[in-house]
């Protein structure tokens, strides 16, 4: 199956990650071939993909946010949480792995991603129904992330159940958790930081399989973060004990 991938660093990281078949690309009439255009056509050249110019309001009819250009790709090729831990240990590293229970919104999953591949973790691991996927929305909202990410579709009990046979720490994050402290203990090490929906957060038998359950700490008048904002904080602070 097709799909079309839409803006210039969605296109460009898909290019230069070349996990994915690009049958074609649409630029704009009228688009200037200079900056992230430029570089697009430079890598299209050299993978020999098809360039073509088209009318802007033909990719108005795929996207209206396409930055006038859209390339024509295979699916995204998801990935299973034995190639994470073994990206892992190719790199010689302690397994870093954000687990996402149920997120819903295209939006926050791109942001996700985009810190996840931002901070160095492994991998990202979302449930087979009832979650946001991959989509071309997704891949644009991570600024094409996605791209270079191994990303696992799978039963999150059992991939939870394989992680912890390999020791790897689950760290749930939740308002209902822990106070977390300034480079916690729990972040350092083989970490799966699991990362609820946007409206109920963890699911319960979700909860029962983390370690632990942490919150961020807050001092302001609103409730709680995002789960977006939450969890790249939270993936950061991760960053930060482990490398401390």
């Amino acid at each position: 199956m097709k799909e079309f991938l839409y803006s210039r660093n969605a296109v460009y990281e898909t290019l230069r990650a070349r996990r994915r078949d690009v049958f074609e690309i649409q630029i704009a009439e009228g688009v200037q071939e200079k900056g992230k255009i430029a570089q697009i056509l430079n890598l299209a050249k050299a993978r020999k993909v098809k360039v073509t110019r088209a009318p802007r309001g033909r990719l108005d009819k795929i996207h209206e946010n396409h930055q006038g250009v859209v390339a024509e790709v295979s699916k995204y090729p998801y990935s299973d949480v034995i190639e994470i831990l073994e990206r892992a240990r190719q790199r010689n590293e302690a397994p870093f792995v954000l687990l996402l229970d149920s997120l819903q919104d295209p939006q926050n999953f791109g942001t996700l991603l985009r810190t996840a591949e931002a901070v160095g973790a492994h991998g990202i691991v979302i449930p087979l129904a009832r979650t946001v996927e991959v989509t071309p929305a997704a891949v644009n909202a991570s600024s094409g992330a996605s791209e270079h990410l191994l990303i696992a579709q799978a039963n999150l009990s059992q991939a939870m159940d394989t992680l912890k046979g390999e020791d790897v720490w689950m760290v749930g994050l939740d308002q209902a958790g822990v106070k977390m402290e300034a480079g916690s203990r729990h972040l350092r090490g083989a970490l799966g930081l699991v990362v609820g929906s946007e409206g109920e957060g963890l699911r319960e038998l979700t909860r029962k399989k983390c370690d632990i359950v942490l919150q961020l700490p807050m001092r302001g008048e609103i409730a709680s973060l995002n789960a977006a904002v939450a969890g790249s904080v939270a993936l950061y602070l991760a960053y930060l004990a482990r490398n401390a």
